[in-house]
């Protein structure tokens, strides 16, 4: 019987027994949902709702066939479940990369067997992926981690598809801050808090808005992007950029520089250097500004509402500089239907021939395959 079991046996009322449920709080507007397991889905769920951008955690069981099990036969280790907790964000906030580079940090991603205290399968850490992107991250994340992180054994945290998550009893929500005394008894008591201090030390919370899905382990130079002061801006951007990136202006339409641009490459933010666009997903609008049917990721840019004409739109920002870039419509061409309608003076192109000396050799790929 593990030292939490006898903790929560301890501290259970009559709720101990009730079946957990296969149910999902709704989703808001651009929310996105990470599945993760890393022992105690107590301390999974503290550490995560303590990050900006993370609206909820629910604690509960995935990776297993059973439907609907209780605490007592997924701690017994009959239902082929680990102990999970799903995480419901923000992407303009938080990425899924900054998410996984929190869940290396709070967990021990070479033991399959188990977390600390807590033995056997019923415990063991992992990523469920819910689509192939989270997918690629979780993967590109992992091979970092196994060469580049502080651990002397192989990272082996499995990286799953997503197949079902059953909320844990009502008991188990938010257990850190309904029963702060028993929950610091047991994280004392885990070994987790020695085994993130040992291996992470000062690095164990880092600023996480240095990991993006476009570059997961956060290495690329664009990740180090400190905003330039107004009064640098003006002296670096002509006039007409800084009018659009800085005051949200509109270029001239048909007298800018890529309208009629139909070189391979990426077209990158103007102030921070952060890919945007790729050639491949250019089209001609006939509207005389440069205009793509998708970003290059869907994480390159931030949508907002936009009132200042007499009706609302959709306002494309970069994410790292903020810069005003253009407005996206529901006129595009297939396969998106959209049209990302692009100022030219807020980007800047590198033809395909130049990118890997400019160091976004990693975004080549988005340029030439079909």
């Amino acid at each position: 019987m593990s030292f939490r079991l006898i903790i929560v046996i301890v501290g259970l009322l009559v709720s101990c027994f009730s079946m957990a449920q296969n149910s999902e709080p709704t989703k808001q507007k651009n929310e996105k949902v990470a599945t993760f397991a890393g022992g105690c889905f107590w301390c999974v769920e503290e550490a995560f709702e303590k990050m900006p951008g993370v609206r909820e955690v629910i604690s509960g069981y995935s990776g297993g066939d059973e439907a609907n099990p209780t605490y007592e036969q997924v701690s017994a280790g009959r239902t082929g479940h680990t102990e999970a907790a799903q995480i419901y964000y923000n992407p303009d906030v938080v990425s899924y990369a900054a998410l996984l580079q929190k869940l290396w940090r709070i967990s021990d991603p070479t033991d399959n067997d188990g977390q600390f205290v807590d033995r056997g399968k019923q415990y063991r850490p992992a990523v469920f992926y819910h689509n192939d992107e989270q997918k690629r991250i979780a993967m590109e994340s992992r091979e970092w981690l196994d060469k580049n992180g502080p651990f002397p054994d192989p990272v082996v945290i499995e990286i799953t598809p997503f197949k079902s998550f059953y909320k844990a009893e009502e008991y188990h929500q938010d257990y850190y801050d309904k029963n702060p005394v028993r929950y610091r008894i047991y994280t004392y008591n885990s070994g987790r808090y020695d085994f993130v201090e040992k291996h992470w030390g000062d690095t164990s919370d880092v600023d996480y808005q240095q990991f993006t899905n476009d570059n997961p382990t956060g290495t690329s130079d664009q990740q180090s992007f400190v905003k330039p002061s107004d009064s640098e801006l003006k002296q670096r951007l002509t006039d007409i950029q800084y009018a659009v990136t800085q005051e949200d202006q509109t270029e001239p339409a048909f007298d800018n520089r890529y309208w009629d641009n139909d070189r391979k490459g990426i077209y990158v933010d103007v102030v921070s250097g952060e890919p945007l666009f790729s050639s491949a997903d250019k089209y001609e609008s006939g509207t005389g500004w440069p205009s793509f049917t998708k970003p290059i990721s869907p994480d390159a840019v931030v949508e907002k509402d936009d009132s200042s004409w007499f009706y609302t739109r959709t306002e494309i920002r970069s994410r790292k500089a903020d810069s005003h870039v253009g407005h996206v419509f529901n006129d595009g061409p297939p396969p998106t239907g959209l049209r990302y309608c692009m100022n030219s003076a807020a980007l800047r192109f590198i033809p395909l021939e130049e990118m890997e000396e400019e160091g976004y050799g990693d975004y080549i790929p988005a340029v030439t395959d079909d």
